[in-house]
């Protein structure tokens, strides 16, 4: 008894510290909420002269994250609602909503009256109640800038038979806030975590509130046991028995003064549901292969009572620089058996490569998954980390780390080796797989996953994407590309272009010609840099134009990377460069 107590009065104690840091984060950003409060509602105004349901065919929605990807209980459609997307200047914040129908790979806009303000990091659910209903709760808006974020604590349902929007308002709901989870359970939508961002503090929630579908009711639930710790972007799943699932997420915490701490947690626990109103919070050590520690992973629920995870990126500070290793692997989680297992596709085809290239297999069969995860006749293999290089349009490097399974390594070697031999064309062409990502949109439907957008960096640049991939979840034999993304359609401001656009409106009169005069010189410099590559000479090869021009690119990677970049990552990036310009020119 008296450790049960002390237990609980740690609790309690955590309860109330959390309760107070609350208190303050929001008198600190009351007057910014009240600016942005302003802002929504001038949007409302545009949105308010919408008067009819307009449904329109029209092109895949622009780039964005951080939306939400829900299916349609009776249809064959996705529902995509929201999110935002930054160009490197200004940040857009999306309500429109748009239909992807499954069996044409077609995509059609819905304008209705009256929509939920525009939003990101929301959650949406769907329930088959009254021809189909999508609930949605809570989501951030950022300022154009940035700088300045509004959390919503609205509840908002989708009649999609009619196609109508209606605010639900009822008291003691979750206070505002984004990146945290909701899920059905029994009848009652569960939320649980996220957090609540102001310019000058921030807190993060582990509490747990649930809505109940019938009586249209909040309830703020008060689980014994010890609770996660509060964390956002968390996996969030309802089991068949009326339990609810969390793992990972993320948070972060003061250290000291302008220094703050972020943690990747991979945890887990259960809320067990333990009659009306009666809720237990018990740690799970699930056996198999976890993820590898990740923040801005997206989740689903998948078949066969599996709950799957996708992507996200894994920050790793070197040097003072947070740099991010962008993931594209897949795990599921077992809700009966409490296993982990990694996504693994099938070797067939990587089976047929080896013997196009004269390989002698030893076991032609496919490594076909086991009911518990691991490949048949042997353990789950663990992940193994590769690291890819990728060269944008821009001559920008993108270093991307791939967790994969270990039948794949074999394959990926024949593929550099490919590169090599200069057949790396046709490799490359046969596999398809999304990039890695963080912040992506996950919706299963008959047993395929869908994975639409998302985001990676490559040092300070933002690749918003709005590709749309799908896998067979039953076969796992490959990933088949729904809309592709065009890298050329990426639009990047550098931030230092704003800076100097600021500088001149608020120049002294008759110096900003001067400078839109060095500015247009300094832009025809760097197109005469273009002109000056040297080009590559006839048929020669790529190897022989980089030992002509090496000295060349290294040079030009030092002038653009600046003189504090390492050497050795200096000549990759002139490599990459001159490799860039070695194939568009040929």
């Amino acid at each position: 008894m008296g450790k049960k107590s002390k237990k609980e009065k740690k609790v309690k104690g955590a309860e109330k510290t959390a309760a107070k840091m609350e208190k303050k984060v929001s008198k600190r950003s009351k007057k910014e909420e009240e600016d942005l409060e302003a802002l929504i509602a001038e949007f409302q105004t545009l949105d308010a002269k919408k008067t009819q349901v307009i449904e329109s065919s029209c092109p895949p929605p622009s780039p964005r994250l951080n939306a939400s990807l829900s299916t349609h209980p009776e249809k064959d459609e996705l529902i995509l609602f929201g999110g935002e997307y930054f160009n490197g200047q200004k940040t857009f914040m999306y309500n429109e909503l748009f239909v992807y129908n499954i069996r044409k790979n077609s995509w059609s806009k819905i304008d209705i009256p009256s929509p939920p303000p525009r939003r990101c990091a929301h959650q949406a659910v769907v329930v088959s109640q009254g021809g189909g209903q999508l609930w949605l709760f809570g989501g951030e808006f950022a300022s154009p800038d940035g700088e300045h974020f509004y959390h919503y604590k609205d509840l908002w349902v989708l009649h999609l038979a009619t196609k109508t929007w209606e605010q639900i308002k009822a008291s003691g709901g979750p206070s505002g806030r984004s990146g945290h989870r909701m899920v059905v359970c029994k009848r009652q939508l569960i939320i649980f975590g996220g957090f609540h961002e102001s310019t000058s503090d921030y807190i993060y929630h582990n509490d747990v509130h649930a809505f109940n579908l019938d009586t249209f009711t909040w309830t703020k639930l008060s689980p014994s046991g010890i609770a996660p710790v509060p964390r956002s972007g968390c996996q969030l799943t309802a089991t068949p028995e009326g339990h609810v699932i969390v793992y990972g997420g993320y948070s972060k915490q003061h250290i000291k003064k302008d220094v703050d701490k972020g943690t990747l947690h991979t945890d887990m626990f259960v809320l067990k549901s333990e009659g009306t109103d009666r809720w237990t919070w018990a740690r799970l050590n699930p056996s198999g292969v976890k993820p590898t520690p990740r923040s801005g992973f997206s989740v689903a629920l998948g078949p066969n009572s599996r709950s799957l995870l996708f992507g996200g990126v894994q920050d790793e500070e070197e040097e003072e620089r947070l740099e991010g290793d962008f993931l594209n692997d897949l795990y599921f989680y077992d809700l009966a058996k409490n296993r982990w297992f990694p996504g693994q596709l099938k070797e067939s085809r990587s089976e047929k490569k080896k013997r196009r290239r004269g390989h002698v297999v030893e076991d032609s069969q496919p490594a076909v998954q086991d009911e518990d995860g691991g490949l048949e006749g042997q353990p789950p293999p663990g992940p193994i980390e590769v690291v890819k290089e990728v060269v944008a349009e821009d001559g920008t490097i993108m270093t991307i780390k791939q967790v994969i399974s270990s039948p794949e390594v074999e394959l990926l070697k024949l593929e550099s080796e490919d590169v090599e031999d200069g057949a790396g064309d046709e490799a490359s062409s046969q596999q398809v797989e999304p990039c890695p990502r963080s912040n992506a949109m996950l919706a299963v439907k008959h047993g395929l996953l869908y994975v639409y957008g998302g985001m990676f960096e490559v040092g300070d640049r933002q690749f918003t994407l709005n590709d749309l991939y799908a896998i067979d979840l039953h076969k796992m034999e490959e990933w088949k590309v729904l809309v592709e993304m065009d890298p050329k359609t990426q639009e990047w401001l550098e931030e230092s272009e704003s800076d100097e656009e600021e500088e001149e409106a608020e120049g002294a009169e008759g110096g900003e010609e001067d400078e839109e005069e060095e500015e247009d010189s300094d832009d025809s410099g760097d197109e005469g840099e273009e002109e000056e590559h040297p080009p590559p000479q006839g048929n020669e090869k790529y190897t022989d134009y980089l030992s002509r021009t090496e000295q060349y690119w290294v040079r030009l990677a030092r002038q653009n990377m600046g003189p504090d970049a390492k050497e050795k990552k200096t000549v990759k990036v002139g490599h990459a460069m001159a490799k860039a310009f070695y194939e568009t020119s040929a």
